[in-house]
């Protein structure tokens, strides 16, 4: 299980299932060809296979920080079918892996949706006799205000069944709290806005003892996309919005020493991105 420290903060990744995508692949980042991956040798082996395959992941960040135990992003969770999962549901050992760690359902002080997507809300919830009722039932659910407004006023059919299975419970639970997109969570714990893949996208900023780290959410799926920042993928809610918080946030990273700890990035996960000619590269 990858571990990073900041100061008196520690971070933990729990890994619910490995995402493989081709490169190229329609549905996700059609700019990403084999051919132009290959012009950034620095992704190779860890993100791009030799086979042309791009690795990704879904995973939640365990953060451990003075006096708080905070999830960030909860994953798809179990018993629920999804269009990314192609219609089929989950029933994966994630919460016993979290016990592994040594956190406990009952144990989590907090959690943090950095956006309000499929992969980011899953196990906020779980099924018990037939109803869902909050996995963290000791936390306060930090849910971004306008994601939030955003995404209740969508009339997409598997949109809905996210909220209503994985975010209205907990609003009906009196565990949930809207907060702004830059929302303080603790003294070493607070959100930064980084909108574009959705309107209400935020980040978590760590910040202890001189160290520093940054939680990406969803801003960046892949570190191909430091070398090319206006590479969006498909499901972005404004390409333009997001390709500018992608090169403004590189630009700000790089040229402070900060640990950028990527939310859907394969093993190894975190690292520091550099400057490389116009754009960035992503060093581990």
């Amino acid at each position: 299980m990858l571990t990073w420290r900041i100061g008196k903060v520690t971070v933990k990744r729990v890994v619910e299932m490995n995402l493989p995508v081709a490169a190229g692949a329609s549905f996700f980042m059609p700019q990403a060809t084999a051919e132009e991956l290959r012009k950034s040798p620095w992704l190779y082996p860890h993100f791009v296979s030799e086979d042309e395959v791009m690795q990704m992941s879904i995973h939640a960040l365990l953060i451990e920080a003075p006096g708080l135990r905070l999830v960030v992003d909860t994953c798809v969770g179990n018993d629920k079918p999804r269009g990314l999962l192609r219609g089929r549901a989950l029933s994966t050992g994630f919460l016993k892996d979290m016990e592994a760690a040594g956190w406990a359902r009952e144990s989590v002080d907090a959690v943090v949706c950095t956006h309000l997507h499929v992969d980011h809300v899953g196990w906020n919830t779980m099924l018990v006799d037939g109803k869902w009722v909050p996995t963290f039932p000791n936390a306060r659910y930090l849910i971004g205000r306008r994601e939030y407004e955003h995404w209740n006023q969508e009339e997409g059919e598997e949109q809905q069944a996210i909220l209503s299975d994985s975010v209205r419970p907990i609003l009906e639970a009196g565990l949930a709290q809207l907060v702004e997109l830059d929302h303080v969570i603790s003294s070493e714990i607070r959100l930064v806005p980084s909108t574009g893949h959705t309107p209400g996208h935020v980040s978590v900023m760590i910040e202890s003892e001189g160290e520093k780290a940054v939680i990406t959410g969803d801003m960046s799926h892949h570190p191909c996309q430091m070398a090319h920042p206006d590479w969006s993928p498909t499901f972005d809610s404004d390409p333009k919005a997001a390709a500018a918080t992608r090169a403004r946030l590189f630009a700000e990273w790089a040229d402070e020493t900060i640990l950028v700890i990527g939310t859907h990035y394969a093993t190894p996960t975190a690292g520091r991105v550099r400057r490389d000619g116009a754009a960035f590269r992503f060093e581990v």
